[in-house]
């Protein structure tokens, strides 16, 4: 077997079982956003960030009877949302605790009255700070655990999520699981690297709670940090305007999730298959979970994506010789 590119399998394991042993500690910041009343749930963030933490929309929206609703943080500071108060919870992340209109919308939200449950890298940051419920990640992995566990926890409490505390044991092994996916995916990555790398341009298209994961990649990875044109669209957007875009020399990646949109991904690929030679299928469906997992797995989609496209990414790295860290104006550039 090919070694990975650029991956630390022991970091990786340690930083995923790091997120674990702090499930008590996020499981009542949770309970004490209960006790405080919930009458709708906010997610605002930017970004990676806020993509990070949309999938968790679908989860409380197919799961609960909570409205639930998701602002980017310069629309929310803007232009407002009706549907904020008191009893609002808002689920904010921010790799920097900085992140200046994750910042400014959380002083927004602090003024009237919403409880803010934040997942920050630092210790000590502004976001934390204007945060009720602040949870400092540091170096653990992946990003959306924590997550899990405190919208899992409050699903329970609402009992909502009546299998919630199996589900959260069966978590232990999430970092193995993960790390089995790079193993499996990481051949494909490669050879997806060297496939295209330099074209001119590619589609991404994704539905349901892998949406904000095709997005995410699209903009975050392979526009900001590899500056690879990229058009990202919704399974079902897709039939109104981007399929006439695409032809035989025209890369398509699409993400097959297991949940409630997945036909609407099987449609695409239908069309995709007899209009270009260059599509790639990445199905939630075809990767193996232990058995503790394998129940949950409707609920564990866009990790198990991420997974398997940060291999796309770190083999992109080496490929195109264009470190992730790169960058001409973000955070660079006064704007």
């Amino acid at each position: 077997m090919v070694q990975m590119a650029n991956f630390d399998e022991k970091d990786f394991l340690d930083r995923a079982e790091h997120i674990y042993s702090q499930r008590t500690h996020i499981e009542k910041l949770a309970d004490k956003a209960c006790g405080c009343g919930i009458q709708n749930v906010l997610i605002c963030s930017v970004g990676g960030s806020q993509a990070t933490i949309d999938p968790f929309g679908s989860m409380i929206d197919h799961m609960s009877v909570l409205p639930v609703y998701s602002v980017q943080a310069a629309d929310l500071i803007t232009s407002g949302c009706n549907m904020v108060g008191p009893g609002t919870l808002v689920l904010m992340a921010s790799k920097s605790g900085d992140t200046i209109e994750t910042v400014k919308a959380a002083q927004w939200l602090h003024k009237r009255g919403a409880k803010i449950f934040s997942s920050t890298g630092p210790d000590a940051s502004p976001l934390a700070n204007l945060s009720d419920y602040a949870f400092h990640f540091g170096d653990g992995r992946p990003l959306e655990f924590p997550f899990y566990f405190f919208v899992g926890r409050i699903l329970a409490n609402r009992s909502e999520f009546k299998g919630y505390e199996n589900f959260a044991s069966a978590l232990e092994m999430l970092g193995e699981a993960l790390n089995a996916v790079r193993k499996q995916f990481d051949e494909r990555a490669r050879a997806y690297a060297h496939a295209y790398c330099a074209e001119p341009y590619h589609i991404w298209v994704a539905s349901g709670d892998l949406w904000p994961v095709c997005y995410s990649y699209a903009m975050c990875v392979l526009e900001e940090s590899l500056w690879i044109r990229t058009k990202s669209v919704t399974s079902a957007e897709f039939f109104h305007g981007t399929l006439e875009l695409l032809g035989p020399s025209v890369p398509l990646t699409l993400l097959i999730g297991e949940g409630p949109t997945r036909e609407l991904d099987l449609r695409v690929a239908r069309f995709a298959a007899n209009h270009t030679d260059k599509l790639t299928i990445i199905d939630a469906a075809d990767f193996a979970l232990p058995s503790v997992l394998e129940r949950w797995r409707v609920l564990l989609g866009p990790v198990l994506i991420n997974a398997a496209l940060q291999r796309i990414s770190k083999n992109l790295e080496v490929v195109c010789q264009h470190s992730l860290d790169t960058r001409r104006y973000y955070r660079k550039e006064v704007y």
